[in-house]
């Protein structure tokens, strides 16, 4: 219950008026709930005729003595002038009109305080989910690529969900049943200590039995839930893949992979389920032994003739311990959801709890654009620890120039790219912007300077002026059309029935590879970045979509700041430098005429492409 109350404390703060509401519903439920059973014993006193020899005085209130037997005495003689002036059978209508109106009263105290819960749950999961998103959006890049994008889906939508079915679905029964049973005991011990000591001493075993089945629950639960990650992770790759699935005819083959991971999702819920499941029935079992314990007590000692109560209040005592069973079932099954839900709030909490590396000082600098250059200072780099994927770059772009980035697959280029933005950090030496360090300024203003267009377009799901305008606050249709115009990408636009209104599917399925690639262009220029990166822009193109986005693209980077990476050298002849990198180190660089008459790595490349 610890972990519980930390995860209450973390999310259920900015909802304590609920909370509160919530609570004094249910005490007025529980005393409204206590009233009616006390008439339950005069109106067996009256069924069963058995005061007819006792003869009733009110006794005043501050009379000294017990006050117990002060107040049965009170509410005998109250009864017993009822009976006197309007018969029995009328008095016992009055009693259960009076019971019914304290139920009425009771149910919709009840129904109030599970009303006025549903906001508090609601907003806890809707808050998880945010913080969940939020978090997504500030993790450094290289989160993901730990971490299976099904299995973090998983835990947005599976995961997320649990804690609403189990945890926050419990905080009502959490908060009702105690108040009920605290209520309840109250009443027993007033109506007869003796009895409920004697109940008091049965309980702690029963409890235990319950804690042990529950605790074992959230270990199953952990295996369930990861087997939902597994098959989330699975449909995931399944919709990004159906063109190889399909091509290399695998439908079979992917179809036995997922039966197996629902296979393996399936075993493990029943687990969960069936000891889920046990919940109720242990808790019918153990309350039925509770009441045969106190029944067989309590009434040998009426019928010895030895009893510290009477018959009529012993059958409201069995009515009200009756009553206390319903809450610690509720209560027991609130013990078997929370564990559930609190493994899989262990599993949100991996990406909640995330560590960041990617960390902004504490007073930035400020950086308002590019004035002077880019530099690259001995820069390290590696990704796991081991093997180095840059080892001592250094390399300088002047303010308006382009460098360019060649060299075999693997061998750092889109690796040092990402460096200056940021999404990774360097192990070893530095970068800056006209002398300052990028890791002194703002995340959001140096990523502000950088404009990308990537060899994979990355679009969304959404219409061609949304997606050129993405990142641009207030952007206006004119600026929009003027941006595609200089990307070559007004005319094929216009050519669609809403024109710039027209939504291009997902991830721009819609289009095709030219015109993704030149919706991405104009998205960079109506950013209107200093510094342009160009990671193989055109290398997925045919001739004649390399001509139009190439066209785009030097349109784009007059003025700009340039660095390309690319692996069709006739993009990046005119580039000013040409930077030759193999296996993680800068091996020759120059112009184009340069590099070709120093006969090394780069003139082997360009013959190879001549060929």
């Amino acid at each position: 219950m610890k972990e519980f109350f930390q995860l209450m404390r973390r999310f259920v703060s900015p909802y304590k008026k609920y909370l509160g509401w919530a609570i004094l519903l249910n005490i007025l439920s529980a005393i409204f709930n206590v009233f009616s059973f006390t008439v339950l014993a005069p109106i067996l006193s009256i069924l069963f005729e058995m005061n007819d020899s006792n003869v009733y005085e009110l006794m005043p209130w501050d009379t000294t003595g017990d006050l117990k037997e002060i107040a049965i005495n009170n509410a005998y003689y109250y009864v017993t002038q009822m009976i006197q002036v309007n018969g029995p059978s009328l008095t016992l209508l009055f009693l259960g009109l009076f019971l019914a109106f304290m139920t009425l009263i009771k149910t919709g105290c009840y129904f109030a305080s599970s009303a006025v819960m549903i906001p508090l749950r609601t907003g806890v999961v809707r808050d998880i989910r945010i913080m969940v998103y939020t978090k997504v959006m500030s993790l450094p890049l290289g989160f993901f690529s730990e971490e299976r994008k099904g299995d973090i889906m998983a835990r947005m939508s599976g995961d997320v969900g649990e804690v609403e079915n189990s945890i926050t679905s419990s905080l009502d029964m959490l908060i009702k049943n105690p108040i009920l049973i605290l209520f309840y005991f109250v009443t027993l011990i007033f109506m007869s200590w003796q009895l409920t000591l004697f109940t008091v001493l049965v309980l702690p075993g029963m409890g235990w039995l319950m804690g042990t089945v529950g605790r074992k629950l959230k270990r199953q639960s952990h295996e369930a839930q990861a087997r939902w990650s597994d098959t989330m992770s699975q449909l995931e790759e399944t919709l990004g893949g159906l063109r190889i699935i399909k091509a290399f005819v695998a439908e079979k083959k992917m179809v036995d992979r997922f039966t197996k991971c629902s296979n393996e999702y399936r075993n493990a819920t029943n687990k969960v389920a069936i000891r889920q499941s046990l919940a109720h029935p242990m808790s019918e079992f153990l309350g039925t032994l509770l009441i045969v314990a106190v029944l067989w007590y309590g009434g040998s000692l009426i019928l010895a003739k030895d009893s510290f109560i009477n018959a009529p209040l012993f059958i409201v005592y069995m009515t009200v311990l009756y009553s206390v069973i319903n809450p610690l079932k509720e209560f027991s099954k609130a013990g078997y959801n929370i564990p559930k839900g609190l493994a899989s709030m262990e599993r949100v909490d991996k990406i909640l709890k995330a560590e960041n590396k990617i960390v902004e000082i504490a007073n930035p600098k400020p950086l308002n654009g590019l004035h002077d250059k880019i530099e690259f200072k001995n820069i390290s780099f590696n990704y796991d620890g081991r093997r180095e994927v840059l080892r001592n770059v250094s390399l300088t772009v002047p303010k308006g120039k382009t460098v360019a980035l060649v060299g075999q697959s693997g061998s750092g280029k889109s690796t040092l790219v990402d460096l200056l933005p940021r999404y990774h950090d360097v192990q070893e030496g530095e970068i800056s912007i006209d002398g300052v360090s990028i890791k002194d300024v703002r995340i959001a203003d140096l990523r502000g300077l950088i404009g990308n267009v990537n060899q994979d377009a990355i679009l969304f799901n959404d219409t061609f002026f949304n997606n050129i305008a993405f990142g641009v606050e207030n952007a206006t249709m004119e600026q929009v059309i003027e941006a595609a115009k200089i990307a070559n990408a007004h005319d094929f636009i216009m050519e669609k029935e809403e024109g710039y209104k027209t939504n291009i599917g997902d991830r721009g399925s819609k289009l095709s590879g030219g015109q993704r690639q030149r919706i991405s262009i104009a998205r960079a220029i109506l950013k209107n970045p200093p510094i342009l990166i160009l990671d193989e822009a055109t290398s997925a193109l045919d001739t004649e979509s390399e001509r139009l986005v190439q066209e785009a693209l030097e349109r784009l980077m007059k003025t700009r700041t340039t660095i390309a990476i690319a692996h069709r050298l006739s993009t990046i002849k005119n580039a000013d430098e040409i930077c030759v990198l193999y296996e993680g180190e800068i091996v020759e660089r120059g112009k184009h005429e340069e590099l070709l008459a120093m006969e090394g790595y780069y003139k082997r490349l360009n013959d190879m492409q001549s060929l």
